[in-house]
């Protein structure tokens, strides 16, 4: 039986503040925690975090995690309810809020009175972060349902129809394999096709990047293919510019992986180099990208996405840093001498099928192409109205019946 009071919950008047935080703690054994509103560690978080890095997830991927369980445990807290003590009813109210209610408020450090807010908010989340919040709270539960020290029932189930039977009973062979284990409340999460960037509104922005570090950086990471943080994680002893290569470390196995890249990025990596202040640590195993103020700190990817997000306010574009690995992955696809296969490597996919969107029409390719058909079509039927009339028949006879003047 449900509760009339929690099953009539009103969300419209539901306030979730911004209570809590997740932290970095500068600790190896556990990066990150969740505190509660009185600046308390939330154990349970802790614990599940531990977990994770016992499987081999990295930082970035705990701190992912430590966002929707922020998020959860906000919602919680503002309704009331230990997390111990949730049940579906409180996992269905949240994807609802989640949908519903959209993005809060959160005031920027350069206007704390709240003078610049984003325009972002109150807008429902993305499928694909509401996708992603749904199974990392079904795994959270997962854990504690295993080890005992949870509710009895995991609030975030799986879907009733795909609970029991053989996986890919009823699979049509046409068609492609899809997860049996969908969450009840997990959103369809609609198929995307990469964002790249034009030529021309490349062109726009990278004569707008303001030094010769910002031009290596974008040259590396369009011709690589190399993920924001991959490319950061480049050292001093991972450039060979003899064979055009560097070496990144992959963001989900850990993994070196060398990258050819183009002879335009070993450039203007030679020319950033020749201006880097004599302070800056010149060892093999030291970073290879630096700030440009003092002091001098390794260069983070906060700082190159503002950096890349100042060059497109300037040039008019709305693309994004992570819109070059996009492009560079069109680049590599649209060549016939560069086997599929060989693209995947570079990216560093783990499926064929995932580098296979990339072989998708890009939206401006495919308006181009048929904004030419048009005016193909246009002048087809210009020269064939233009045609002269076939012998035996009288022109002046044709104007009467068709109009014009006499040919």
């Amino acid at each position: 039986m449900i509760d009339d009071e929690v099953a009539s919950r009103d969300l419209a008047v539901l306030a979730v503040p911004l209570v809590g935080s997740l932290e970095e703690t500068g600790d190896r054994w556990l990066p990150f925690r969740l505190v509660d509103p009185a600046g308390e560690p939330v154990e349970a978080v802790s614990s599940y975090f531990r977990d994770l890095q016992a499987a081999g997830r990295s930082e970035t991927t705990l701190r992912s995690y430590g966002m929707d369980l922020l998020r959860w445990f906000r919602f919680l807290w503002s309704v009331d309810v230990p997390w111990k003590q949730a049940t579906r009813v409180e996992a269905r109210d949240f994807c609802r809020w989640m949908l519903v209610a959209g993005k809060p408020s959160r005031p920027h450090w350069r206007h704390p009175d709240g003078a610049g807010s984003s325009p972002f908010v109150g807008r429902a989340y993305a499928p694909s972060v509401r996708a992603h919040c749904e199974t990392v709270l079904r795994g959270f539960y997962g854990f504690h349902l295993d080890a005992g020290s949870g509710p009895l029932v995991n609030p975030f189930p799986l879907d009733r129809s795909r609970r029991g039977g053989r996986a890919h009973a009823h699979h049509n062979p046409m068609e492609r394999h899809r997860n049996e284990r969908t969450g009840l409340y997990r959103p369809v999460v609609p198929t995307r096709i990469p964002r790249s960037v034009p030529d021309e509104e490349f062109n726009e922005i990278f004569a707008r990047l303001p030094s010769h570090r910002d031009r290596a950086l974008v040259s590396f990471y369009v011709s690589t293919g190399a993920r924001a943080s991959e490319l950061l994680s480049v050292t001093q002893a991972g450039v060979d510019p003899g064979r055009r290569l560097i070496t990144v470390v992959r963001k989900g196995s850990r993994a070196e992986q060398e990258l050819p890249a183009s002879t335009d990025a070993f450039v203007w990596l030679r020319l950033y180099q020749a201006e880097i202040d004599e302070s800056v640590p010149r060892e093999r195993r030291q970073p290879l990208w630096w700030t440009m103020r003092r002091p001098f700190r390794p260069l983070t990817y906060h700082a190159v996405h503002r950096m890349f997000e100042r060059a497109a306010d300037a040039a008019g574009s709305m693309a994004t840093l992570h819109a070059l690995r996009h492009t560079a992955a069109y680049r590599m696809a649209e060549d016939p001498e560069l086997p599929l296969t060989d693209v995947q490597f570079v990216l560093g996919h783990a499926l064929l099928t995932t580098t296979q969107i990339y072989l998708t029409p890009r939206k401006e390719d495919v308006i181009r192409r048929v904004l030419a058909h048009h005016a193909d079509q246009t002048r087809r039927a210009a020269q064939r109205a233009s045609a002269p009339p076939a012998p035996g028949y009288r022109a002046e006879t044709l104007a009467v019946l068709f109009g014009g003047a006499a040919r």
